[in-house]
């Protein structure tokens, strides 16, 4: 394999590792909207992603770093053609763990509900963006030979980039109202359990709904057939299995199950675009490919020695936090204020 088809793997990886990880602290952030009915519930429910969720951030920064130093052609068409929702994304993102620090800081009522409603706001705007990012990245753009992008609203904004947004943001609430289920005792528990049951349907039906229109739209199962429905079977029918294992208090399935479904749709984008990092929609002949955007062989050399000495001391440290916060919260619970 050649270190540029590496570094897109290497991308991909971290991008689903950000969605597993990042999805649930999201879906999370959505509860406290629409799951905790108290002050005390609302800390409950941001105490259970205190200690991890900016380590979890970590992955999107880390993978926008490394399309920068491996993608450079690819990054700077990207970030400079998706500038407006980039913006907003880092907007609501730092809003949101602002709030975290934030709304308990002053004892007003006013105050918390600005801090509430940003982390709901840096908890849905996210997943929807990132969804309707890949999305349209698949469908393709109109880029040109100098790999200038020339979108209009349109190119964001169509049935099938807020189809990807819509599944992001009901399978992130998902994953996170799963989570609860295993980090919260008593009526939360219960209470997230139930909210999984419901928001369930919705989520299958998009996600649905999600796999037939990349069909339609996209070029992807035309070329990544042998991958792609493999792949989808497997996510539907695990999640077809996930009713059950959420109805019989299977939590640590369950929480898999949406880990599994949130990588695998992120994965696809991927699995599709190869072996090119960006669609033209103007000429095919102006697809950004992962040889012709990658950095030097030197530089993707000693990146990938770096990678190599640095990912197993983030794994580690990754796997001993949820290690150290592994216990189960209640509202009873001491030092809930963040």
């Amino acid at each position: 394999m050649a270190l540029s088809d590496l570094w897109f793997v290497l991308i991909a990886v971290l991008f689903i590792g950000f969605m597993i990880l990042e999805g649930f602290d999201f879906g999370v952030g959505m509860g406290t909207k629409f799951l905790a009915k108290t002050e005390r519930e609302k800390q409950l429910l941001i105490h259970t992603i205190g200690p991890v969720w900016d380590a979890n951030e970590v992955w999107l920064i880390t993978a926008g770093g490394a399309m920068f130093a491996a993608f450079p052609h690819w990054y700077a068409t990207v970030f400079s053609g998706y500038y407006m929702p980039f913006v907003l994304l880092l907007i609501v993102l730092i809003a949101r763990g602002v709030a975290f620090e934030f709304r308990e800081k002053v004892d007003s009522p006013k105050w918390i509900a600005v801090w509430d409603w940003s982390i709901f706001a840096g908890s849905i705007v996210p997943p929807f963006l990132l969804g309707v990012l890949f999305s349209s990245m698949l469908k393709g753009m109109p880029v040109d030979g100098d790999m200038n992008l020339h979108a209009g609203f349109a190119d964001f904004v169509n049935i099938y980039t807020v189809a990807g947004g819509v599944a992001f943001v009901l399978l992130s609430y998902l994953h996170g109202l799963l989570f609860l289920t295993l980090k919260t005792e008593g009526p939360m528990r219960k209470r997230a359990k139930e909210a999984a049951l419901r928001i369930y349907w919705a989520a299958g039906i998009v996600l649905a709904v999600f796999i037939g229109l990349t069909a339609v739209y996209t070029d992807a199962f035309a070329s990544r057939q042998a991958i792609l429905i493999p792949l989808f079977a497997v996510v539907l029918i695990l999640y077809a299995l996930l009713h059950r294992l959420i109805k019989k208090g299977r939590e640590g399935f369950s929480f898999t199950v949406t880990a599994v479904t949130l990588a695998a749709v992120t994965a696809s984008f991927f699995i599709g675009l190869f072996p090119n990092v960006l669609v033209s929609t103007i000429d095919s002949a102006f697809n950004m490919t992962i040889k012709a955007s990658a950095s030097g062989e030197y530089s993707l050399k000693l990146m990938t020695f770096v990678a190599l000495t640095m990912v197993p001391i983030v794994i580690g440290y990754t796997i001993w936090s949820y290690y150290v916060f592994r216990k189960r919260l209640t509202e009873d619970s001491e030092h809930l204020e963040y």
